[in-house]
């Protein structure tokens, strides 16, 4: 079965995070291997910890750096992502059968490699979305666009999560 690459796009404080843990739960439960990516888009947001030793081998100059524990591995690679494509992060995620990706709007919006869960939580966000998202999976969130026509169905999350990962997996088998 070939990798399926989701976005889930929203206004912020929409709900994209706890859509993303939800999917993320369910599809592990399935026996799926998961990978998410978020987007943050603040600018001096840094994983590394000023004084830490990863830190002040960045400081020395090293670009790329990798942190072992007992149970992680982290790789951090100083570079300039303001150009980074969608296809260079996805690498990062060879392993994964289902990659979940957070934010990316403007990288992914028409990619019709990439579907799209969208979280609304009103009718304008809905339209919206269905003019600048395309291939649209479905619609998820406080407002259900049923009555706009907008060719993808609406998911309920807190009634009927199973029915999201269903759509997952019937995508998963098309795209095969």
């Amino acid at each position: 079965m070939k990798r399926i690459v989701i976005v889930v796009v929203g206004s912020k404080k929409s709900g994209k995070t706890t859509t993303i843990e939800l999917l993320i739960k369910k599809m592990a439960k399935r026996g799926y291997r998961v990978a998410a990516v978020k987007h943050i888009p603040e600018p001096d947001f840094t994983m590394d910890r000023e004084g830490k030793d990863t830190w002040r081998f960045a400081q020395s100059g090293a670009k790329t750096i990798v942190g072992v524990s007992a149970n992680e591995i982290a790789t951090i690679e100083k570079t300039n992502t303001r150009d980074i494509s969608i296809e260079r992060i996805l690498q990062r995620c060879i392993d994964a059968d289902v990659v979940f990706l957070e934010g990316f709007r403007k990288l992914v919006a028409k990619k019709s490699d990439i579907l799209k869960i969208v979280v609304v939580r009103s009718r304008e966000e809905a339209l919206e979305a269905a003019e600048e998202f395309a291939p649209i999976l479905a619609f998820t969130g406080l407002y259900s666009p049923v009555n706009l026509d907008l060719k993808a169905p609406y998911v309920d999350l807190a009634t009927n999560p199973d029915k999201m990962v269903d759509l997952i997996e019937k995508a998963m088998k098309n795209r095969s």
